[in-house]
């Protein structure tokens, strides 16, 4: 498993100062998290790839500023507002195209949505095909709190779209939504294309990786057996650590554990 980190253990800092703390840190891969509308303008795309480009940095995937809103634009039954969005998430897969990125992060529909379960896989593959112009590839993550942070769901978009349905599995929303990382990556197999690394115990489901108990070498072994050839990138919240060496240790400890 290649392994990295996302600029969005930083925020709220400012995206192109967390990626230079990266780049400077050594870390070669990662993921992007825009933070705000301005930050899909060229210049500051251009910005970010002279970073990149500075410190040798690979961009894997990149995760949309508009997660938030997905279900309201996505997933409703208003078509105008969707074919707007489709349009604004083809900038997303220009973006992947001009950093060299692979894949688009969805938190998707919130469980409230008036689509059906097929409707909602359909939709899904709207979004795929516009993003996919540009050669990016759309992963649905599993997100607490929407529809897609179900174990149930995500078996069945699987099972629905077959071999278009592409992951991004998270750990610690695994955790968050009660189910088993170990049972899902079982489940979706090379469905699964990136995965967002965390740490957890029994009073937090959200620590970096070294600090809790969370069984990487047999995560790690099962991400093999199942043919999984992607990159896990530690992905938490800032408050999980208090220094950059902190997180750094936690890189190196995962290092250590994908022998």
């Amino acid at each position: 498993m290649n392994l990295g980190i996302s600029s969005s253990c930083f925020y709220p800092m400012i995206t192109e100062k967390a990626l230079e703390i990266l780049g400077k840190a050594g870390i070669k891969t990662t993921e992007i998290f825009f933070n705000a509308v301005g930050e899909l303008s060229d210049s500051f795309v251009k910005l970010l790839k002279s970073i990149c480009d500075c410190y040798g940095i690979d961009v894997v995937s990149i995760h949309p500023t508009m997660s938030f809103a997905e279900s309201f634009f996505f997933f409703s039954a208003y078509e105008r507002r969707t074919e707007e969005a489709l349009d604004f998430f083809k900038r997303y897969g220009e973006i992947c195209s001009e950093l060299g990125a692979k894949y688009i992060i969805l938190h998707g529909g919130k469980p409230n949505g008036i689509l059906d379960d097929r409707e909602y896989f359909e939709r899904f593959m709207d979004i795929s095909e516009a993003v996919g112009k540009n050669g990016s590839i759309l992963l649905q993550e599993n997100v607490v709190g929407y529809r897609a942070g179900n174990f149930e769901f995500l078996k069945n978009m699987s099972d629905y779209l077959k071999d278009d349905a592409k992951f991004c599995l998270d750990i610690k929303q695994c955790i968050r939504g009660g189910y088993s990382p170990f049972d899902t990556l079982s489940a979706l197999k090379t469905k699964v294309k990136h995965i967002h690394l965390s740490d957890n115990n029994e009073k937090n489901d959200c620590l970096i990786p070294s600090k809790g108990t969370f069984d990487f070498d047999s995560f790690f072994s099962l991400a093999k057996k199942v043919g999984f050839n992607g990159t896990g990138l530690i992905e938490v919240y800032s408050d999980a650590f208090s220094a950059v060496p902190e997180l750094l240790y936690s890189f190196d400890f995962l290092l250590n554990k994908n022998t």
